[in-house]
């Protein structure tokens, strides 16, 4: 099993910087489980997405993953830090990849976790982590019965005039071919998208409504990544 190492045992921080890293992530480096890394050339950013083991034994439906950007400050031997806990690698990617990590450089390692099922999960994770900032997350919920291992997320558009501005993402693993899917549908209301949620959960869902593809006057700009290009650095 690869395991974490945030490398920060020898800078000094506030002390409530640190007191929160300690909290927040450093209390149980040995259950994160690193699906990606990249470190900028002279190591002052890191960035991470890690498997929390530990949300198994948590408050029922927890995210299970956490993004990590650490700022290391070299010349005055200190750093600073980021994290989240989200539903689905994907996201976390997009929140790291909005905090300055490069696009290219924090790839989930294929060797872990089951891979994608088809070319529409792999579609969808793609853009989720590259427009994921265009939506707000309002609940999700993750279950990890090798039965019927499901996470539902709900998001919302943050573009106004989006005509179906409630989104809900689903991941199914098949524990036994040990792939999984993802897959999309449109809601009109909040509610709509939570009730949804529930009846999957209960096994009485219907069919994902489908997405209408965004038209030019609808869909939110992409950030141009022409003059960013990929800084040098490791990643693994």
């Amino acid at each position: 099993m690869p395991e974490v190492d945030f490398d920060v045992d020898e800078l000094d921080a506030d002390e409530q910087i640190s007191r929160d890293f300690y909290r927040q992530v450093q209390v149980r480096e040995d259950m994160l489980f690193p699906l990606a890394e990249h470190h900028t050339a002279g190591g002052e950013h890191s960035y991470y997405v890690l498997f929390d083991r530990t949300a198994t034994w948590g408050h029922p439906g927890d995210p299970q993953y956490v993004a990590v950007h650490l700022h290391r400050h070299p010349e005055k031997r200190t750093f600073d830090f980021e994290k989240a806990t989200l539903p689905l690698p994907s996201m976390a990617q997009s929140w790291l990849i909005h905090r300055g990590c490069p696009a290219d450089a924090i790839g989930l390692n294929p060797e872990l976790g089951p891979p994608s099922a088809d070319e529409a999960t792999r579609a969808l994770e793609q853009r989720l982590a590259g427009d994921g900032d265009h939506y707000a997350l309002g609940y999700s919920y993750t279950r990890d019965d090798p039965d019927d291992m499901v996470t539902v997320v709900v998001l919302r558009a943050l573009d106004e005039r989006a005509t179906a501005p409630f989104r809900v993402v689903v991941e199914e693993v098949d524990t036994g071919a040990w792939t999984h899917t993802l897959r999309e549908g449109a809601f009109a209301t909040v509610a709509e998208a939570l009730t949804w949620c529930q009846d999957r959960l209960t096994g009485t869902a219907g069919p994902l409504p489908p997405v209408r593809p965004a038209t030019s006057a609808t869909r939110p700009a992409l950030p141009s990544t022409a003059s960013n290009p990929r800084p040098p650095g490791r990643s693994r």
